[in-house]
């Protein structure tokens, strides 16, 4: 299992979980889908938007917020919850090494009941005042990369080469 754990509560559009799929192959992040789900897994627009990635994820399946963390019982102390309704934002919070980044289905969000229990460690992406929120692939692929950041992106290829390129 990866130090980072994509979350996702009750997703409900396929392309958004396929991407995010490719984005945690990517980065090396483990991806949680929390049912239910608003599609079946072999859905073939999430197998079209991960596109030939499958292979590289590491994937996990619950029924329930207690189905998770009762299986990930460090979660309770390790994870952050993106929302439009937090004070502070993403880049202000210090990720530890072993972290879980949650969020919640493209129509509500994440429960407001959680959000009230996790206060302290919600944060948000700010945006423009009247929009309601960026897309869900794009806010995860934005997390990701900050806790990659702060932790100087390990295991990850930090410098490319042009082809033809000399060495």
């Amino acid at each position: 299992m990866s130090s980072i754990n994509i979350v996702l509560h009750q997703p409900q559009i396929p392309q958004n979980t396929g991407n995010i799929a490719r984005t945690c192959a990517a980065t090396g992040a483990s991806l949680h889908l929390i049912g239910p789900l608003g599609f079946t897994i072999d859905d073939r627009k999430l197998k079209r938007a991960g596109l030939d990635y499958w292979h590289s994820l590491d994937i996990a399946f619950y029924d329930s917020l207690k189905d998770f963390y009762a299986k990930n019982p460090d979660a309770r102390e390790n994870t952050y919850y993106f929302t439009t309704k937090a004070n502070r934002t993403y880049a202000a919070a210090d990720y530890p090494k072993r972290v879980y980044l949650m969020f919640g289905k493209e129509t509500a969000g994440l429960p407001e009941e959680l959000l009230r229990e996790k206060y302290e460690f919600c944060v948000r992406i700010p945006m423009r005042e009247g929009q309601r929120s960026l897309n869900l692939s794009n806010t995860v692929a934005i997390a990701v990369y900050e806790v990659l950041r702060q932790h100087n992106f390990p295991g990850l290829l930090n410098e490319g080469r042009l082809t033809g390129s000399p060495e």
